[in-house]
């Protein structure tokens, strides 16, 4: 039975989840990097697959500027997906500029808006995993950055519970390492870095990838579209070494 606006059975798609805030949802400029344009590789609009397109995740916007939607690590990741196992891959975008932990967790919007999504995407798709990047925001205050980790522990044990999927594969990204000091993180971004690489240990199916040698835009807080691309290809890789067979 072919349902509405779908033409694929549940099992032709597997889908990924992208939350967090604007480095998940993408500043990449557009034109400066080759567009990608794979035929398997598709994402979520109104319910329903459509083929991708970049801004991938069109969010609020937070300034003026340079502060827009645009190119993301989620193009990259499903290209990259989608070459190595020949099938169709499909992006769930849910991420939002400028938010803070707190806000992603259970009751909270956000989390039930990427719950919905997860849920709507399911009924359509097979959903692999949860790309995840997140934390400049909370890197201005040490109160934050103490309740990191344990915020996060319990909003993805929530979320993986709601789903009904409790080894749902989670891929978090690293930080920058070159924030400029205008945003005033004091190097508690490093800190944040150091946090995730420990939960990782803590939590089941869950890794961190590197965000090593990866450049900024000109307001020293988004990567770049040519390290957005990079990122996406390391957050696969990160996702198959997590799910390879020990």
């Amino acid at each position: 039975m072919i349902q509405d606006g779908v033409k694929s059975v549940e099992t032709e798609i597997c889908s990924f989840l992208m939350i967090g805030q604007s480095n998940m949802a993408g500043r990449g400029e557009f034109g400066e990097v080759p567009a990608i344009d794979n035929p398997l590789c598709y994402m979520l609009r109104m319910g329903r697959w459509q083929k991708m397109r970049e801004p991938i995740n069109p969010d609020r916007g937070i300034f003026e500027g340079d502060f827009h939607s645009g190119l993301s690590l989620g193009a990259s990741f499903a290209d990259a997906a989608a070459k190595h196992y020949g099938q169709k891959i499909g992006m769930i975008p849910c991420a939002d500029g400028g938010t803070k932990m707190c806000q992603w967790m259970p009751g909270e919007l956000l989390y039930d808006h990427a719950l919905c999504m997860a849920r709507l995407a399911m009924r359509t798709s097979k959903l692999c995993g949860i790309l995840w990047h997140q934390g400049e925001s909370d890197c201005r205050s040490d109160e934050d950055v103490a309740l990191h980790r344990e915020r996060f522990v319990t909003m993805i044990g929530r979320l993986r519970r709601d789903l009904g999927m409790p080894d749902l594969p989670v891929v978090i990204g690293e930080l920058s390492y070159h924030i400029g000091e205008r945003w005033k993180t004091e190097g508690r971004h490093l800190v944040m870095n150091a946090q995730y690489h420990e939960l990782a240990t803590d939590l089941p199916n869950c890794t961190v990838v590197s965000a090593a040698g990866l450049t900024m835009k000109k307001d020293e807080i988004h990567f770049n579209s040519a390290s957005l691309r990079e990122f996406g290809k390391r957050y696969f890789e990160g996702y198959l070494n997590l799910i390879k067979p020990q």
